[in-house]
């Protein structure tokens, strides 16, 4: 297999042109003067047009991932069927978890890692049509057994049938072990706690106070990835409007981050152990940003171009190397919009630092 370096070009076009040609390229991203002394590199994929991609039991259409520092693989959440995965950095997949307890077909769209409990989050949605189902599912990470799955609970307004209905989708987890999941198309928090007791716990009106494109795709998506920050908050990104929040992770109030662009589309989130934050989009880029006062403004310092007819959806932050980054590539609106058509292949791709 051959190896080779380029130098990213100012717009990426022929980077990713060269990419898609070889099987495995290095990316050097250079930064402008002037900004954050990091510099990574893109490259190595995980199963790119090969078995080395393939989930087990056909559940290739990966709606998640996350990665355990213990047991050093990636944990994978299929799309179409009830399966967690795991996969090693040497692209070695089994079958971790099969909750076949679950209703059929619903989806795995956010996995967290609760290191101090030894256990995997997993926040588990039904699409319609299929009748509404939002909760979060704890396993432990030894067993592999389901500890609890707590239905979160609607709103009012939900309810009532006075807004959509939910859309359990990214969760984070604290020091403490509590999860924090969005509701993508409620624009709320909820906080399930360590036993697995769910409340909705922030519900800022910051989160709808924002002009929204309803012409453009997937305007109904609105809170979507989040990620919990040792120093007591959480950052959550908002699809429809770009928008980032940050959010008091004991009171649940909520402000804007006053960044230098708006992250439209923005989908997940992840933290470097250096203070960069990536945030990655299915419809537009990756975006590497810094801050000096923990967010109460931030910046984008430098941008990826990602293939995007394969959906990017997730990043991570870990690998046997620590502080290595990672995308996803799931081919997700296939298993939302039913053409899986037994799609098996993802691919995970690195960001070299």
């Amino acid at each position: 297999m051959r190896d080779f370096t380029v130098e990213r070009p100012q717009n990426g076009v022929e980077g990713v042109e060269q990419f898609w040609a070889q099987s495995r390229f290095d990316l050097r991203l250079g930064l402008e003067q002037g900004a954050v002394g990091v510099v990574f590199n893109f490259g190595h994929s995980l199963g790119l047009n090969s078995d080395a991609g393939l989930l087990p039991s056909g559940g290739g259409i990966v709606g998640a991932f996350v990665w355990d520092p213990l047991a050093q693989h990636f944990l994978l959440g299929s799309l179409n069927q009830r399966i967690i995965a795991a996969v090693t950095d040497a692209a070695v997949t089994e079958t971790f978890i099969s909750d076949t307890s679950l209703p059929e077909n619903v989806s795995f769209l956010g996995l967290a890692i609760d290191s101090l409990n030894q256990r995997l989050l997993a926040v588990v949605h039904a699409f319609a049509p299929l009748p509404p189902f939002d909760a979060l599912a704890a396993y432990d990470l030894r067993s592999r057994q389901r500890l609890f799955l707590s239905i979160l609970p609607a709103a009012a307004a939900d309810d009532d049938g006075g807004s959509d209905r939910p859309i359990a989708n990214d969760v984070a987890v604290d020091h403490k072990g509590n999860a924090y999941v969005t509701n993508s198309a409620g624009n709320y928090i909820w906080k399930v706690n360590d036993k697995g007791e769910a409340s909705i716990f922030s519900a800022s009106p910051l989160y709808t106070a924002y002009p929204v494109d309803r012409d453009a795709p997937y305007s109904f998506c609105g809170l979507n990835g989040i990620a919990y920050v040792s120093k007591g908050y959480l950052l959550v990104v908002q699809f429809n409007t770009g928008k980032m929040f940050k959010v008091d992770a004991n009171d649940g109030t909520a402000r804007v981050v006053v960044l230098n662009e708006d992250l439209m589309g923005a989908d997940d989130i992840a933290f470097g152990d250096d203070g960069v934050v990536l945030v990655v989009s299915p419809v537009n880029k990756l975006w590497l940003l810094k801050s000096e006062d923990s967010w109460g403004q931030g910046g984008v310092y430098d941008e990826i171009d990602l293939d995007l007819e394969r959906f990017p959806t997730g990043v991570v932050v870990g690998g046997r190397k620590r502080n290595r980054a990672y995308v996803l590539y799931g081919h997700v609106m296939e298993g939302m919009m039913g053409n899986s058509s037994g799609r098996e292949v993802f691919s995970i791709e690195e960001l070299r630092k």
